[in-house]
């Protein structure tokens, strides 16, 4: 797929192309790129939004289960008449209604060793948006192993981390946190729609740059935050090069 843009795409992403440095063919490159989502609630689905607004070519959307009436004070591409149905549908249906260009394929399973490397084929990048380690840690192994950037983030309440995966290049999740955290349950930590959302908009972002080559990613760094004061800080995240996962990456 390498499709020029069309007068009514200049027209519908005017405001972005008035960017300083941001042209045609960093356009062109989003519009020729594919996404894989692995996660559709308050982080993946304000990404996913983000994303689709901003002219990505194709989707990939993962999100195993039904909507819940305690998903709807983040999950922004849901509705409250769709409670018990397929949330990786109703992402499907937002989307589409939000801008019809970009194309949309949607899994309603979980990210694991025997789906993952399915669900990324013919990505060039992907967002780690799952409430939980072992699905997390599936998506970053695939990254690796098929040497697709990543984009890392995770939120607890008030506060969020944000990082970028690049093979060969950067640490990957298991140089991070080799041990994982045994106490984070996946329905089990407090979510304030706004702090996701944020943290969404942000993935998209790091998505946006790494896909175009437009502004500076994050690259060997962490973004952590805490909402509660807006205290914002970088880290470095140096390789491990005894990783199990990325060393020979």
């Amino acid at each position: 797929m390498h499709e020029a843009i069309t007068d009514i795409e200049r027209e519908r992403y005017k405001r972005q192309l008035m960017l300083g440095g941001f042209t045609a063919d960093h356009q062109k490159r989003l519009k020729n790129s594919t996404a894989l989502v692995a996660g559709v609630g308050g982080l993946g689905g304000t990404a996913a939004l983000y994303l689709a607004v901003a002219g990505i070519g194709r989707l990939v959307l993962a999100h195993y289960g039904n909507l819940t009436l305690s998903n709807m004070n983040r999950q922004v591409l849901m509705r409250d008449d769709g409670i018990g149905t397929s949330r990786v549908h109703l992402a499907k249906k937002t989307l589409q209604r939000t801008n019809p260009d970009v194309e949309i394929e949607v899994h309603d399973v979980r990210i694991t060793q025997e789906s993952v490397d399915r669900l990324l084929r013919g990505a060039q990048i992907a967002l780690s948006a799952r409430p939980n380690y072992p699905e997390r840690r599936a998506l970053n192994q695939a990254c690796v192993d098929n040497r697709v950037p990543m984009v890392e983030a995770a939120m607890n309440g008030m506060e969020g981390y944000l990082f970028n995966v690049i093979p060969s290049t950067s640490s990957c999740i298991n140089c991070v946190y080799p041990e994982g955290d045994p106490s984070w349950e996946e329905m089990g930590f407090p979510v304030l729609g706004a702090v996701s959302g944020m943290l969404g908009c942000m993935m998209a972002l790091e998505a946006i740059k790494l896909l175009t080559g437009y502004g500076k990613s994050l690259s060997s760094e962490m973004l952590i935050f805490n909402t509660i004061d807006m205290d914002f800080r970088k880290v470095k995240v140096p390789r491990n090069d005894q990783c199990e996962v990325c060393r020979t990456g």
